[in-house]
């Protein structure tokens, strides 16, 4: 018996021919019947287009969103989260002057540089006494509050915007702009 090229026995096998002329016609631009060979049903052709049916679509409930499980409350203790020994602590303290350094109404939070000259304090939103909303340059007075549990850090509390920087826009916790 003498060897045979592969492409000699790919072409006399029915089911490559039959592959190989669907491939030709879906490559073709022209639409071409493709019904059954020889009158005959393909098994998976419905009998009736009535017997066609859409699977059935059942509600579900919303599943929980997979960050829900992560979220830990925030380190830094709020005006609400404060507890009274805290507070009393900071109100008998004394006041310090510092200017704005920059602060974010949209994350709640900004940093004041103490006159000083020390690092910079972390503020949060709830902290901020007043009608306005900080802007860098502002002069502040504000007392001063440990950060738990190791009490290394300090943050700002009972911050009142004593100068307003001027030639700046600021703008009011209600959202009215006051220009300068």
């Amino acid at each position: 018996m003498g060897t045979s090229s592969p492409s000699k026995l790919r072409k006399g096998c029915p089911s490559v021919r039959a592959n190989q002329s669907s491939r030709r016609r879906s490559m073709s631009s022209e639409a071409t019947p493709q019904g059954p060979q020889d009158g005959a049903r393909s098994p998976l052709s419905p009998s009736s287009p009535s017997s066609l049916s859409l699977p059935k679509i059942r509600p579900r409930d919303r599943s929980p969103s997979p960050m829900r499980g992560y979220l830990i409350p925030s380190p830094l203790p709020t005006r609400r989260t404060r507890t009274c020994s805290a507070t009393a602590r900071a109100a008998e303290g004394p006041s310090f002057a510092g200017v704005c350094k920059c602060f974010s109404r949209s994350k709640g939070h900004g940093f004041i540089k103490p006159a000083d000259g020390g690092s910079d304090i972390f503020v949060h939103i709830s902290d901020i006494e007043g009608e306005y909303v900080p802007v860098e340059g502002d002069e502040v007075s504000y007392k001063i509050c440990s950060i738990p549990p190791k009490h290394e850090k300090v943050q700002a509390v009972e911050v009142t915007i004593t100068h307003l920087a001027p030639g700046t826009k600021h703008e009011t916790w209600s959202g009215d702009i006051i220009s300068p």
